[in-house]
């Protein structure tokens, strides 16, 4: 398995600051809402953001077509 580029870690947390800070999309400050309300750690929840977010950046980049045809 390979180690995880910190760089593109962080560049990821700041993603979804970013989403959180405008508000888009908005399931992603709803969410990080609900968990910081449910006393999860604020480093806690953004990593698990960026979860969802890296794995969505993947789809992307690896199956395009498939969220082509969800537009």
């Amino acid at each position: 398995m390979e180690e995880t580029n910190p760089y593109v870690g962080e560049k990821i947390i700041e993603g979804v600051r970013e989403q959180i800070a405008i508000d888009d999309p908005p399931e992603v400050k709803e969410t990080y809402d609900r968990l910081i309300a449910d006393g999860h750690p604020e480093q806690e929840v953004l990593k698990m953001l960026a979860c969802v977010l890296s794995t969505e950046i993947f789809e992307i980049v690896n199956y395009p077509s498939a969220k082509d045809r969800g537009a």
